[in-house]
C-alpha cells in the first residue's frame, strides 16, 4: 500500500463536502477554442435561492450547462454534494431555456411531467398510478391541473414553462438548476415561479437560476453569483449585489440598466 499524505486523508475522509450542494473549481469552457468561461471557482451555500446575474454571453447558461456534463468543459472540477454529476444525477433537478426545446413534439402536459420520475424508476420500469398522481399533483402547484392532457404545442409559452417546472418538481430533486425561468412568461406565471421557488427553499432545497432582471434580484434571491467570463463576486444578495460590483460585472453596460441596479448606502 502506498503512502497516504496528509492531503489526501482529508480529501478521503473530510465529511464537510457531503452538505455543499454545488461546488466548482478552476472550472475553464470554450466553444469553436474561443474562451467562455475560465478559472471558476465557487461553492454554494444549502437550502438558499442562488441568482446567476451577468450580461449576455457572459457564460450564465454555459456554467449550468458544464456543470451537468451538457457540454465539455477544458479543465476543472464540479462537485454535487461531494460527489460527480453521474453520482448524484437522481438529486438534481433541471429546467432548460424554453427556446432550446422541442415544443412540437407529440406529447401532452402529464406525460413531460412524468419523464421527471424517470430517474428514480429508471428508464425500463413504467411509471405506474402512484406516478401519475405526483405528476398531477405537480401539475397542479403550478396553476396546470387543468391542462394535463393538452398538448404542449397547444400550451401559450409561460404554460409550456410552467409545465417543465413542474416535470422539475416532480424529480424530487435536492438541488435545482433552472436556465432564465422567467425570460418571456407573463405576470401570472412570474408570481407561480417564484411561489414555487420559495415553496423549495422552504423544504431546504438549493436553487440556481439564471436571472436577468436586476429589478427583482434583492426581491428573489438570498444569495447572488456575478458572471461575466469570470467569477466576479459571489455571495449573499445584501453584500454582493452593489453597485460596485455590479459596474464590474457589466461594465459601461450598467448605465443602461442603472434604474434597475441598487442604491444608497453604497448598494
Amino acid at each position: 500500500m502506498g503512502i497516504v499524505s496528509q492531503y489526501d486523508l482529508k480529501v478521503l475522509t473530510d465529511p464537510v463536502e457531503e452538505h455543499i450542494p454545488f461546488s466548482v473549481r478552476n472550472m475553464a469552457v470554450a466553444y469553436h477554442k474561443k474562451p467562455v468561461l475560465e478559472d471558476i471557482t465557487f461553492t454554494v451555500p444549502e437550502g438558499k435561492l442562488i441568482g446567476i446575474l451577468g450580461p449576455n454571453g457572459a457564460g450564465k447558461s454555459t456554467l449550468i450547462k458544464a456543470a451537468l456534463g451538457l457540454v465539455p468543459t477544458i479543465s476543472g472540477e464540479v462537485k454535487i454534494y461531494g460527489k460527480s454529476y453521474k453520482e448524484q444525477r437522481k438529486r438534481i433537478g433541471y429546467v432548460p431555456q424554453r427556446e432550446s426545446v422541442d415544443w412540437d413534439f407529440p406529447t401532452n402536459a402529464l406525460d413531460v411531467v412524468m419523464m421527471g420520475r424517470y430517474g428514480r424508476l429508471g428508464w425500463f420500469k413504467r411509471p405506474g398510478k402512484k406516478e401519475k398522481e405526483i405528476a398531477l399533483d405537480c401539475l397542479r402547484k403550478v396553476g396546470m391541473g387543468d391542462f394535463y392532457n393538452r398538448q404542449i404545442s397547444q400550451l401559450s409559452g409561460g404554460q409550456q414553462q410552467r409545465v417543465f417546472l413542474a416535470r422539475a418538481l416532480a424529480q424530487d430533486a435536492d438541488i435545482y438548476f433552472m436556465d432564465e425561468p422567467f425570460a418571456g412568461v407573463d405576470a401570472l406565471t412570474e408570481k407561480a415561479i417564484i411561489a414555487l421557488l420559495s415553496d423549495l427553499k422552504e423544504q431546504g432545497k438549493t436553487v440556481l437560476v439564471v436571472h436577468h432582471d436586476l429589478a427583482t434580484v434583492e426581491e428573489y434571491f438570498d444569495h447572488v453569483m456575478l458572471l461575466n467570463g469570470k467569477l466576479i463576486a459571489s455571495g449573499p444578495t445584501d453584500t454582493t449585489f452593489t453597485s460596485e460590483l455590479l459596474q464590474k460585472t457589466y461594465g459601461g453596460r450598467i448605465a443602461m440598466i442603472g434604474q434597475s441596479a441598487p442604491t444608497g448606502n453604497g448598494r
